[in-house]
């Protein structure tokens, strides 16, 4: 059934009605000349701007694409809440196969809906869009980061991104194991890209014992002739019931740990840099049940973020890898809060950030 626009009810439901809903303003975009297809989600501006990257991704349908969008946008006003930041949450995706669709035109087309925004909403890059993209859409609007430097920007994200998740799995080994240390630690590491291929680097330089697998060959093959100690495994559902590991990283899409997975991990700790792991609520608690700690997320791949909105304010790499490092002790107060709360650390990180989030809005 759908509405005189259009539009699928299940998906004006889940804006208006559902727990995914509650977004302050959701803009779809499109361009038919550039064939461009975008849906911008700002969750929430108390904190500041809305601050997020822009996904492309060639998604089944246009429902999948609005809800990927929701959810990404709401997991950003927690992760800039944690961060520390004055910055609220909002996500774009733009619906296609970058590898085909992607096009100086649509970019430009792109640029043009963000800047309609007026400042409400600044993007950055996510999965399928990189520093290049941003140059192009930062053409159109001055509410693009994550540039390159000869543009004025930050360059890679991914660096402090990858810095961030080390720091929270040292938190996680300091929480569990007594010291910060992953020497001689078995880390599995699920998608060596952008973001997961730096976190290889500070693990070997750790000591840890490396294990990793990623669906594209190429990415594989690039660490094994950086790192030759370290082992690949075929998928993803052979790495998590690799025996002995200690610390399990998602670093591809979201949805990693879901009803087949939790059951299937043999490591004591996840820690990881995609974005919402947690495939649905509940999952939280069944890590639990099974004593694996859990280090939420958007709380230690939030370094990614904190150097793209340093960067609207004049970049500079150490002020921002120091924020970064921070994530280390948000991290430990994470975990001493879901122990005095007896709650899932998601549960708590939530809760120290809806907290932030309302009394920027009592201000």
């Amino acid at each position: 059934m759908t509405d005189v626009t259009g539009a699928s009810a299940d998906v004006l439901h889940t804006l208006f009605h559902s727990d995914q809903g509650g977004h302050e303003q959701v803009v779809l975009c499109q361009d038919r000349a550039s064939g461009l297809k975008a849906v911008i989600a700002l969750h929430s501006t108390a904190l500041g701007p809305a601050l997020g990257g822009t996904r492309f991704y060639p998604y089944a349908t246009e429902a999948d694409a609005v809800a990927d969008a929701l959810n990404l946008a709401r997991g950003m006003s927690y992760k800039n809440a944690l961060a520390g930041l004055d910055h609220g949450g909002g996500k774009a995706v733009i619906i296609g196969d970058p590898e085909t669709l992607k096009s100086e035109a649509l970019l430009l087309a792109y640029g043009r809906f963000v800047d309609s925004l007026g400042g409400r909403y600044v993007t950055a890059c996510d999965v399928g869009t990189y520093v290049a993209d941003m140059d192009v859409v930062a053409r159109e609007t001055r509410w693009a980061t994550g540039r390159s430097p000869e543009h004025g920007g930050a360059g890679d994200s991914s660096v402090l991104t990858a810095y961030g998740v080390f720091q929270g799995m040292r938190a996680s080994a300091a929480h569990l194991w007594g010291s910060p240390s992953l020497a001689g630690r078995r880390v599995g590491v699920a998608g060596v890209g952008k973001v997961g291929h730096h976190l290889v680097q500070h693990l070997v330089e750790d000591g840890a014992e490396v294990i990793i697998t990623d669906v594209r060959e190429e990415s594989v093959q690039r660490i094994l002739a950086k790192f030759p100690h370290v082992t690949a495994v075929p998928d993803t559902e052979t790495l998590i019931r690799v025996e002995g590991l200690d610390i399990y990283a998602p670093c591809a899409l979201g949805g990693a740990l879901n009803d087949g997975t939790v059951p299937a991990l043999t490591a004591r700790v996840v820690c990881g840099a995609a974005n919402n792991q947690l495939a649905h609520p509940g999952v939280e608690k069944d890590l639990a049940d099974r004593s694996i700690l859990y280090a939420p997320d958007y709380v230690v791949n939030a370094g990614g973020v904190i150097q793209v909105a340093d960067e609207l304010h004049g970049f500079d790499f150490d002020r921002c890898k120091a924020k970064a490092a921070r994530i280390y002790d948000t991290t430990l107060e994470i975990f001493a809060r879901a122990k005095s709360d007896g709650v899932p650390p998601a549960v708590a990180a939530d809760r120290i950030a809806e907290q932030r989030m309302a009394d920027a809005r009592l201000r």
